[in-house]
C-alpha cells in the first residue's frame, strides 16, 4: 500500500531575488492544496572570515561587536518587513490562494546550517526554495545553497528553476 504523505508544514527559503519570488508562487500553491502553512525562511550569511578580519583589525573586535549587535536588530526588523511586503504583494498576485503565513524569520549565519537546523527541529514537510540565486556562480545549473540542501537534508525538497524566458 502506497502512503500518500500529508503535507502540513511547508519551509520556504528566500533570498528575496527574482527566482526565490517564482519558487514561493509554488509554495503557495501546494500550501493551498493542502491546507498547510508557510513559514519564510531568509539567511544572512555571515561575512567571511578573511573579510571578518580585516573589519576587526581595521576597528577592532571589541567595536565590531558593539556596531553588529546595534545594527543586527535593525537588518532582521528590516529584512522582516521587506518580507512581509513580498509576501502581500505576492498574495494579491494569487488571489485563489488563500495560504496561511505561519512565520518569517530572518536568521544570521550559515544558511544551510540554518536551513537544516529549522527542518529537524520544527517538523517541516517539504522545502520550496529557488534553484539559484545572487552569487558569483549565478548561472550554475544549480546553486551551491540548494545542491547542499538537497544533500543534507531529510525530508523533500522541492527545487524550483527560474524559467529561462525570465532568468535575470
Amino acid at each position: 500500500m502506497i502512503h500518500v504523505p500529508e503535507i502540513r508544514k511547508i519551509l520556504y527559503l528566500t533570498d528575496l531575488s527574482k527566482n526565490a519570488r517564482y519558487a514561493f508562487s509554488y509554495a503557495a500553491s501546494i500550501a493551498n492544496h493542502y491546507g498547510a502553512g508557510v513559514t519564510i525562511l531568509h539567511v544572512v550569511e555571515e561575512p567571511s572570515p578573511g573579510a571578518l578580519a580585516m573589519v576587526t583589525d581595521f576597528v577592532g573586535e571589541a567595536r565590531w561587536e558593539k556596531i553588529r549587535e546595534e545594527k543586527q536588530d535593525k537588518v532582521i526588523q528590516t529584512l522582516k518587513s521587506r518580507l512581509k511586503n513580498f509576501c502581500d504583494e505576492a498574495s494579491e498576485e494569487l488571489p485563489a490562494c488563500p495560504f496561511i503565513v505561519d512565520e518569517i524569520l530572518v536568521k544570521i549565519g550559515n544558511p544551510v546550517d540554518w536551513i537544516l537546523k529549522e527542518m529537524e527541529e520544527n517538523g517541516y514537510d517539504v522545502v520550496v526554495m529557488g534553484s539559484r540565486g545572487r552569487g558569483l556562480f549565478s548561472g550554475a545549473v544549480l546553486g551551491s545553497t540548494s545542491k547542499r540542501v538537497l544533500r543534507r537534508c531529510k525530508k523533500p525538497v522541492l527545487v524550483i528553476r527560474l524559467p529561462e524566458a525570465e532568468e535575470e
